[in-house]
């Protein structure tokens, strides 16, 4: 089976990480996988960047063009907006190429437009990695114009300026009257799709991101620590994502005011950040709080996962989760909330726990839970002085990465909705 799947990138962002993941997946499985980017920075044959100069000149003023157009829309606070409106020859490309299916991850950057993703005549499945294909220039949206249209009358208040999701929008309903085969890595999405006015008839396939379980292994919690140079004797949480706790949606806030009702209840904690550098100012955590910076190869974020007591993902909006199950795959249990796409990660007491969504109190006491559960051999009245033993609660978190989300499950999964999409077009 040949496939040519697309995304902008072959590893910057969370969606480049899980389109190439999937990509070796179905790889391993057998399937003739090319990689198709805009952007490419890995030494990987299968990953196939523009033609020539010419052609990577073009996908970058595209790009840079959309940008600016893009800033004639204001919003509070202010967020990446896709517009997809660049023509490009991406399509032609892909209808005379020798692949028996195109895979679409996330196209934005204007790496396709709209009505150039309309032209692809293979059979053709997209993964969203987030809201946008449903929305409308917006990645993630917690307003009603997805689910009801973008008209003039619902655009919320905090937007002003030209009306770019609206445009977008319609957009996709003029051109996309054909059904494509949707793959959501949660059901939180998939129902995201089902509720929403374009989409909303739409096949819907919900396959988790996969991760590499042979490669994303526990590392020893006390070896872990002394490579880099963290305590053995105190509790330590860690937080993640690209800009740290700059993205409202991922939930930074909400760690911050649990951190301060910790303060008291746990002893000598301390919090690891990475993705962020210390902020020139200090800022009072309540605990010592280490800025490991942008993390870019995969060794020191098994390091840090292997360290760490607790994963914390308060993410208000989740499509799934990465930072989650790359966690579970090294034996670290997540803290996260009951809410959108970590509900598919992480099971509740077993190898994490859900806190009411965005009740920081709950997720407070969550953490606090899955410290003294790994303690509680030790002591059954305060928290443990010292690291980590190979607990059931980390081997359920290990357990579960390997159940769900390894290479050789999720690339099954995926070689029959391919099947099942390519003989549908047939």
């Amino acid at each position: 089976m040949r496939v040519t799947a697309l995304n902008y990138s072959d590893t910057v962002g969370g969606a480049a990480r899980a389109a190439y993941r999937i990509h070796e997946a179905v790889r391993e499985r057998g399937v003739d996988s090319l990689l198709r980017v805009n952007q490419k920075t890995l030494v990987d044959n299968t990953v196939i960047a523009p033609a020539n100069n010419l052609a990577y000149l073009r996908a970058k003023i595209n790009s840079g063009a959309a940008q600016i157009l893009a800033k004639s829309l204001k919003t509070t606070p202010s967020t990446y907006h896709s517009l997809a409106f660049m023509p490009t020859s991406l399509a032609k490309e892909l209808n005379q190429s020798s692949a028996e299916l195109v895979h679409c991850h996330w196209i934005n950057g204007e790496m396709i437009s709209v009505s150039d993703m309309a032209k692809i005549n293979k059979p053709l499945i997209w993964t969203l990695h987030d809201m946008w294909g449903f929305s409308g220039a917006e990645h993630y949206s917690d307003e009603i114009r997805w689910r009801e249209g973008y008209t003039k009358l619902n655009r919320p208040s905090q937007e002003s300026g030209l009306d770019l999701n609206r445009l977008t929008w319609q957009q996709k309903v003029k051109c996309w009257r054909k059904p494509m085969h949707m793959v959501t890595p949660s059901r939180w999405l998939a129902q995201c799709i089902k509720d929403s006015y374009l989409m909303h008839d739409w096949p819907v396939s919900v396959i988790a991101n996969p991760i590499d379980t042979n490669t994303w292994q526990p590392i020893a919690q006390e070896e872990a620590r002394r490579i880099l140079h963290i305590s053995s004797t105190v509790p330590v949480l860690l937080f993640g994502a690209i800009g740290g706790g700059v993205d409202p949606r991922k939930g930074f806030d909400l760690l911050f005011d649990a951190l301060k009702l910790l303060r008291l209840r746990v002893p000598n904690l301390e919090l690891i950040i990475f993705g962020q550098t210390a902020p020139s100012k200090p800022i009072d955590f309540g605990c010592l709080a280490h800025f490991w910076g942008p993390v870019k190869d995969d060794q020191t974020l098994r390091l840090l996962y292997s360290a760490a007591d607790v994963m914390v993902v308060p993410s208000r909006q989740e499509a799934f989760g990465q930072t989650a199950s790359e966690a579970l795959a090294c034996g670290c249990p997540v803290a996260a909330f009951d809410a959108t796409g970590l509900k598919d990660v992480v099971e509740h007491r077993v190898s994490g726990y859900l806190a009411k969504p965005f009740d920081v109190r709950d997720l407070a006491l969550g953490i606090e839970w899955l410290l003294q559960e790994q303690n509680r051999l030790e002591s059954s009245s305060s928290l443990r002085s010292g690291v980590s033993a190979n607990t059931p609660l980390r081997t359920a978190a290990r357990q579960r990465a390997v159940d769900l989300f390894s290479y050789p499950v999720i690339s099954q999964q995926y070689l029959k909705v391919y099947q099942q999409v390519i003989d549908a077009k047939r």
